[in-house]
Order: C-alpha cells, then sequence, then structure tokens
C-alpha cells in the first residue's frame, strides 16, 4: 500500500474518532502543531520514521515533547501510530488530516506569491475575490518571491492565475521565437 493510502486512512480515522468525541478542533489545533514541529525540526522527522530507532525511544520522544501541550486523544493516536510501526507515515498523515479537515470544514487554501510583500489592504482584497469567487472560508497565505520582478501568482487548489512580469517576459520571448511578433 502506497505511503498515502496509509496516510489518508490514519488521517480519516483520526477525525471520525475526534468527531464521536467532540473534540475535532481541539486535534486539529494538535496536528497543525505537530505538523509545524516536524517541518521545523527534520531530524525530529527523520527520527521518528526511522525503522532502525526502537518504538520505545520514538514513544518518550513524543511524550516529553508533547505531553500535557496536546489533546490525549492526539497524543495516543500517534503513539498507536508509532506502536503499529507508522512513524513513516506520521507527517504525511498529520498532511492529510489537515486535508480532510478543509475539505470537511469547506476551507479552501489560497497562496499569493508577489515579488513584494503585499499590504494588509492588498491581500484583504485577493482575499474578498478569492471568497467570492469559490464560496466558503478561505486562508489566503501571502509568500514574496522577487524572482517575479512584479504581478502575483495566485493558487486556489490546482488553479493558478499567473499576472507576474516573469511570466510575461517568458511569453513573449516564446512568441518571439515562433516568429509570432
Amino acid at each position: 500500500m502506497s505511503e498515502l493510502t496509509v496516510a489518508s486512512r490514519y488521517a480519516k480515522s483520526i477525525i471520525d474518532l475526534a468527531q464521536e468525541q467532540n473534540s475535532l478542533e481541539v486535534v486539529s489545533n494538535d496536528v497543525v502543531d505537530l505538523l509545524k514541529t516536524l517541518k521545523a525540526n527534520a531530524q525530529l522527522a527523520a527520527v521518528l520514521s526511522n525503522p532502525i530507532i526502537s518504538h520505545q525511544k520514538k514513544l518518550g520522544i513524543l511524550t516529553a515533547l508533547f505531553e500535557g501541550k496536546m489533546n490525549k486523544l492526539t497524543l495516543e493516536f500517534f503513539k498507536l501510530m508509532i506502536n503499529k510501526g507508522r512513524g513513516n507515515v506520521l507527517f504525511a498523515t498529520a498532511h492529510e488530516f489537515v486535508n480532510q479537515y478543509d475539505v470537511l470544514k469547506h476551507i479552501t487554501q489560497a497562496t499569493v506569491v508577489s515579488a513584494t510583500p503585499l499590504s494588509e489592504a492588498n491581500k484583504a482584497q485577493i482575499l474578498a475575490e478569492v471568497k467570492a469567487a469559490v464560496g466558503g472560508e478561505v486562508t489566503l497565505e501571502a509568500k514574496v518571491d522577487a524572482s517575479l520582478i512584479g504581478g502575483f501568482v495566485l493558487t486556489v487548489g490546482d488553479r493558478q492565475i499567473d499576472t507576474s512580469i516573469a511570466n510575461n517576459l517568458r511569453k513573449l520571448k516564446k512568441n518571439f521565437a515562433k516568429g509570432i511578433v
């Protein structure tokens, strides 16, 4: 079974369990915290996914890091995954949990990349327009990439709008090469 399939099943399981116990929001916050921790600390992710390291050591690490900071349900679920030898899919499970939670709550993820930092007014305008287009709640992540020269690239789900100057220059170069211009 592929890693994504396994992670998807574990994510669905913890979502179902959290819904049964009316603690979905708390578990969601815990999973997001775990995901941030694993992203920020590649060594921790490597240790948890390493099959050579004993389950007891991994459980000790999880307990030391998260006991008292995480809901008991969440921590016990992650410990169960370690005991089942699924530490290698812990990161993928957390990521898949966030995706399934967003679908369940009708939350759309959007990312805007611009050449310079966007003002709060610009972010608010983009957020309002995306909300109007997709309906439901939208979370907007803003990034900066100076190589765009100007303009922005907006990604919403699998759709992308690229109004960057760098993209326009690439198109112009391609048209010149074809002899269209």
